[in-house]
């Protein structure tokens, strides 16, 4: 083709015609002119930027008509296209512009369209072209925008135009005269002949926005206007441009009338008077003359329309129609009227039906690769995240969305922020559903929604999925019953479980009025969510769950009965789930052994908060993953049996010696726990903390412990050997229950095997070292060897080929070894064979039509398109369907491809649904030897948490020792140089300095009891903490640093420091201090160790002296434990002088009586102290001296003790309070065995021995 005409037949296909001109005229020269193109203001659908640069520009209105030679390739494509250009001369313009070429193309801004009309047919292009792909329309607005299918007829074909637009840009005369089409026009600049057209699709899509753009461009006038006349003018003008607007579309409508369109040809022909229904244009009528809706954004009609949609979400009101105002009103449900069902569409049923449930939950619904939030959900994403909020969006309602791959770490910040997040996930793929919808027979409008369920709800509580799970500690959810007893006493049943590793505990619990022992319970667990039943808990039992549960904590409210499950509902819903035993869930021999019990002894608390739990879990979508593990074992420390096996630590206790939190800011910095947990694994960490939680009481036990201890601590190879093997090993816990569950990824299944392997590489290097069961091993560690489940190798070499694991690990896919699943090599065979058909087809292809260059493309999702030279395109069939095309090739299907790439999609699709059911089937399989899996684990978290105790150790610098346990009856202990162990050169508290001090209580038979005395700020509350830090250590099987230390294992510790009220459980600084007290004398054995500081300061001077004087005799004579008793009560050593078990101490000073200053030396010494000195830390605070002298005068006036001091100076001698109380008590014949947790005849002869010395020294 000469150069010259295929330059004019490219300008025919970019050259606007001009379909209102009357006359053509003629040029004389070659070189064309300028072309205006002009559209008519009533029909143009053009928004934006062409509006704009229209209304500023001055349009010639005798536009000429370019004159350019227009060289088709046939004769009779020139008769046609000049036939056409006739026509045009008369014909009005319409919203389809016409291209010189014959061509109607129609203009598309985006902008214009919402997200329903996005997913209508459209045809997308810009200035590289690009072939039009129909989207599946599941429902009126169920459409994903990653999903697509192949159509059955004729797809529309733009061809590729790289090439030819680089040609077209080093045309000097095209670059000279190239229109301004826009980005958004479609064009071609190949033959007709290669178009094919889709008549239905996108007849509708021009159908429907003809109207709909005719009302919007009056909109923006307006909007143009407003900016630079005043409002009256605006609303003439728009009164103006509205009738002018309605005469336009009349006169539309009668040139449709007049010159009615016959065909499909001559609808999109040039001079085509096609236009859109009559009801179309009267709608779009409508909303011009709508002058209060003309003014709203898109936005805010939207909004409009929608809260008029959907009046039922402006007054919220639960499933039971009661109002946010009412008592009773239940926040989880929402109430829709049947109205509103009946508009739904489908895609909103669907959406509806589970938001409707789980109104107070976060819904996150899947839609193709996104999430999308809805309504109320979507304004909180937009509020609290500043996710984009769209304000038209799709299913008319408003949305906001995320990427899949994002879910993870949305849904943590919407939990973190104190959430609930639900997970609705599509059960099938677009091809899945069109399988579907051909297997079945009738096509419902539901049937065209793909289906969707809930996959699972995420709460603080939880969590289970590794990604989320930011920290290696448990976090518990935990329900509880209570029952008020008629003594006041008080009955709990009380239930926890660990989602994350599938652990549930569960007890019930005769407690104290004062709940002591909820406490202590809540204090080891802290939960992160809490159940109880609604309006069937004490204020006092409120009150402490929300004082000792996590600070973040979540309360759910259950209704009685229904939610929170009674006894008999629990054992039948525990049934009816079938849980344990499928085929006979009655037989309760497959249940776990403390479900039986409590089930066969009716604790109906604890079987009641079991079920509270359980119907929670099931509401979760956790119940089946959970409870089906059966790992449920009783947690209850109160029991005698408890305490003979380890300390206990009630709540009280733990926050005052700051084990798990300081008293600071609650954190855990500078508490025991931080600093000794230096364990290699996350499991071993959680195992860890029961260590810290529970110390030992055997003395044997804790010789063994520190036998390993000692000797990893020595044998630097051994050590350095197990750490290595750890610090490979992932959250192995947490990773099982997830493949029971069967959410594992595949990835982390490969590491899980990895994991194994490395373990049972670990256990064989120490058995070829120690011997077969560890025999050359003492301790602990060598028990730990000999405990390794034998089956582990076995049940590990099953697994070491079973798949391949390069795959898993690197593309998460699981592709099992040949011969293990028939079912799906079976399934690969033929996806196989489909493959290999369609190389075999290209092949032949290739032969039979003389062309070598032939050969597959792949194109969007579009696959095995036959790709054709140019050169070859002549010898193609007709039959085969043209998909797309370049400036040098062609892309077809033939039938017999098209058929086989819908055969290999759906083999595909099924092989896909067969590697799902894959991953379930070897999870199950591998679930089979789940006891021998949890075996191996915990017996390396034991492993893990020796390796923490050596860690720790080395870490406390010097000296350095292992504490000596003796056995006896009753406690005992010496320190030499012992120092807190938070407070060592180079520790977390940055001192160096720290002065240590020898602690001796209960040597030779005396001094039980420390009568602490010294002035404020000497060190007695840091001596009182650090004792009983040490126990701690010792007892767990830690080093200590001390010089020396020698103990009895002592059973518990009962602390008392400081006098802090408790505004969140509503009790007073007096009240606290007198309930710890009585807890204290209940529970406290001759082998417990008692710290109290600065008893009876909550009160007044006189009361307060009293009750420390009666406590300390009764604690030191009947109780007979050891421990400190501080106070300021300078006299109160008067009583027990003659007291061989209570000894005096006091924290050394140096006072400079002159100017008030003291010096603290922090040293314990022996003796009382001369004072509290108050008075002197007062100046050195910088009080001025005036008041210090006048508080000093009116303290040796007024202040009791003084009067006292004088009574005793004046009295040599006097008879004790709490003797006195004694000879009281013994003279009513009152039973003392019920003042003390023990009174055996042992102690009850030492309590008589020491009043009779109390007698003697009188």
């Amino acid at each position: 083709m000469p150069a010259k005409m295929k330059q004019a037949t490219l300008l025919s296909f970019f050259t606007r015609s001009n379909v209102k001109s009357s006359t053509a005229t003629k040029l004389n020269s070659s070189k064309p002119k300028s072309v205006e193109n002009i559209t008519p203001t009533s029909s143009s659908p053009i928004r934006g930027k062409s509006q704009s640069t229209a209304a500023g520009r001055k349009v010639n209105s005798n536009p000429i008509k370019e004159n350019t030679p227009n060289t088709p390739k046939s004769a009779k494509k020139q008769a046609k296209h000049e036939e056409k250009q006739n026509l045009a001369k008369d014909v009005p313009s319409s919203p389809l512009e016409t291209l010189s070429s014959g061509r109607r193309v129609r203009k598309v801004n985006y902008s214009e369209f919402s997200d329903d009309e996005d997913e209508d047919d459209e045809v997308v292009g810009g200035r590289r072209k690009r072939r039009k792909i129909h989207q599946i329309v599941a429902a009126e607005d169920d459409s994903d925008s990653d999903e697509y299918h192949i159509e059955d007829e004729d797809a529309d074909v733009v061809e590729d135009e790289d090439e030819d637009a680089d040609e077209l840009q080093n045309d000097k005369s095209y670059v000279e005269e190239k229109p301004d089409l826009g980005d958004d026009v479609v064009v071609d600049d190949d033959d007709d002949d290669d178009i094919v057209i889709d008549d239905e699709a996108p007849r509708r899509s021009r159908k429907k926005t003809i109207a709909h753009k005719q009302s919007k461009r009056s909109e923006e006038i307006h909007a143009a206007r407003s900016s630079s006349t005043s409002e009256e003018d605006n609303d003439k003008m728009d009164l103006d441009e509205m009738e002018s607007d309605k005469m336009d579309l009349d006169e539309m409508e009668s040139d449709k009338v007049a010159h009615p369109a016959s065909s499909v040809a001559d609808k999109f022909s040039a001079g085509s008077t096609f236009l859109p229904k009559k009801e179309k244009a009267e709608s779009g009528t409508l909303s011009i003359l709508g002058k209060k809706r003309k003014h709203m954004t898109p936005q805010n009609r939207f909004s409009k329309e929608n809260e008029e949609r959907y009046q039922w979400l402006v007054n919220v009101k639960d499933a039971e129609g009661r109002p946010e105002t009412d008592p009773e009103y239940d926040s989880r449900t929402l109430y829709i009227p049947n109205s509103a069902w009946s508009k739904f569409s489908a895609f909103e049923k669907q959406y509806w039906a589970i938001k409707c449930k789980m109104w107070d939950t976060v819904v996150f619904f899947k839609k193709g690769k996104f999430f999308e939030l809805y309504e109320n959900d979507a304004d909180i994403a937009h509020q609290k995240f500043d996710l984009k909020l769209a304000g038209t969006g799709r299913a008319n309602m408003r949305l906001a969305g995320i990427p899949e791959m994002s879910f993870d770490y949305w849904a943590k910040r919407f939990v973190d922020e104190g959430y609930k997040v639900a997970k609705v996930i599509q059960k099938e793929t677009s091809l899945g559903k069109q399988m579907r919808e051909r297997n079945s027979r009738g096509k419902s409008k539901a049937s065209k929604v793909i289906k969707r369920e809930l996959d699972c709800v995420l709460t603080c509580g939880t969590l289970t999925d590794q990604n989320m799970l930011t920290d290696d500690m448990s976090k518990y959810c935990l329900s509880i019953k209570e029952r008020v007893n008629e003594d006041a006493s008080k009955t709990f049943g009380v239930c926890f479980v660990d989602t994350s590793t599938g652990k549930l505990e569960v007890t019930q619990f005769d407690d104290d009025p004062e709940c002591g022992r909820l406490e202590t319970l809540l204090a080891q667990v802290q939960p992160m969510e809490v159940l109880v039943e609604k309006s069937k808990i004490s204020p006092l039992a409120m009150k402490i769950l929300r004082f000792n549960s996590h600070a973040g904590a979540f309360f759910n409210f259950l209704k009685p009965e229904t939610e929170f499950l009674g006894f008999d509902s629990t054992f039948e819903q525990l049934c009816s789930g079938k849980y344990f035993d499928k085929d006979n869930p009655d037989d309760l021999t497959q249940y776990p052994a403390i479900l039986r019990t409590y089930y066969k002894s009716e604790k109906i608390e604890a079987f009641s908060a079991f079920g509270a739990l359980l119907w929670y879990l099931k509401s979760l979508k956790l119940d089946k993953a959970t409870i089906s593990m059966g790992n449920i074992t009783e947690y209850d420390p109160f029991k005698s049996t408890f305490a003979n096996a380890t300390m206990r630590l009630d709540g009280v206790t733990l926050q005052n010696l700051e084990i798990f939190s300081n008293s600071f800011d609650q954190s855990s910095k500078g508490t025991l726990f931080r600093l000794l947990n230096r364990g290699v694994t996350s499991f071993g960490k959680r195992a860890f903390r029961n260590w810290v939680m529970h110390p030992l009481t055997n003395k044997k036990l804790l010789d063994e412990r520190l036998d390993s201890v000692e000797l990893l601590m020595n044998d630097g190879e051994l050590r350095s050997l197990i750490e290595h093997k750890l610090s490979s090993l992932p959250d192995l816990e947490r990773l099982l229950a997830r493949v029971h569950s069967g959410s594992l990824q595949v990835k982390d299944f490969s590491k899980v095997i990895s994991g194994f392997e490395t373990i049972m590489a670990l256990i064989r290097t120490l058995s070829q070292t120690y011997g077969a069961e560890g025999a050359k091993v003492s301790g602990s560690l060598g028990r730990l060897i000999k405990s390794f489940p034998r089956e582990l190798e076995a049940c590990i070499s099953k697994w070491s080929s079973a798949f391949d694991r390069h795959a898993a690990l690197e593309d998460g896919v699981l592709i099992p070894a040949k011969g293990v699943e028939p079912e799906f090599d079976q399934s690969q065979e033929t996806v196989k064979e489909f493959e290999q058909d369609l190389e075999d087809t290209i092949k032949r292809y290739r032969k039979e039509y003389r062309c070598q260059e032939m050969c597959y493309k792949d194109y969007g999702k579009e696959l095995y398109l036959i790709e054709v030279p140019r050169k070859a395109v002549s010898r193609i069939p007709e039959d085969w369907q043209q998909m797309s095309a370049t400036s040098k090739s062609k892309r077809y299907w033939s039938p017999e491809v098209k058929e086989l790439v819908q055969s290999l999609l759906e083999a595909r699709e099924t092989h896909r649904a067969l590697c799902d059911t894959l991953e379930q089937k070897m999870y199950a399989r591998f679930d089979s030897d789940c006891k021998t899996w949890t075996c191996a684990v915990q017996t390396i978290a034991q492993l893990d948490c020796l390796i923490s105790l050596v860690r720790a150790s080395e870490s406390l610098g010097s000296p350095l020792c292992r504490p000596k346990f003796i056995d006896g009856d009753r406690a005992f202990l010496d320190f030499k140089e012992l120092r807190h162990p938070c407070f060592i050169p180079g520790g977390s508290s940055g001192t160096s300095d720290f002065i240590p001090n020898d602690v001796s209580l209960g040597s030779h038979g005396k001094g039980q009891i420390a009568l602490l005395t010294g002035a404020n700020a000497a060190g007695k509350s840091t001596l009182l903490r650090m004792t009983g830090v040490a126990v701690i250590m010792a007892q767990i099987g830690c080093f200590i640093p001390a010089k020396e230390a020698t103990l009895v294992p002592v059973d518990a510790i009962m602390t008392r420091l400081g006098a802090n009220d408790n505004i969140m459980q509503g009790k007073s600084t007096f009240f606290v201090e007198l309930s710890e007290t009585k807890r204290m004398l209940d529970n406290a054995t001759p082998k417990s160790l008692i710290i109290l500081d600065e008893l009876g300061r909550g009160g007044s001077s006189s009361d307060g002296f009293a009750i420390a004087e009666a406590v300390l005799h009764h604690i030191a004579t009947h109780v007979q434990s050891i421990g400190f008793f501080a106070t300021h009560y300078g006299t109160l050593g008067q009583s027990f002088l003659n007291h061989r078990r209570i000894q005096p101490l006091r924290m050394g000073i140096l006072v400079d009586e002159e100017s008030r200053n003291i010096t603290f030396l922090y040293k314990l010494q022996p003796g009382k102290s001369n004072g509290s000195f108050g008075m002197h830390v007062a100046s050195m605070c910088g009080v001025p001296k005036e008041i210090v002298d006048n508080a000093e005068v009116a303290a040796k006036t007024h202040e009791h003790t003084s009067r006292l001091k004088k009574v005793h100076q004046s009295q040599e001698s006097i008879i004790p309070l709490g003797l006195e109380s004694d000879f009281s008590w013994i003279d009513q014949k009152k039973p003392l065995e019920r003042t003390c947790a023990v009174y055996n005849e042992n102690v009850k002869k030492t309590a008589l021995n020491t009043i009779f010395e109390l007698i003697d020294g009188i």
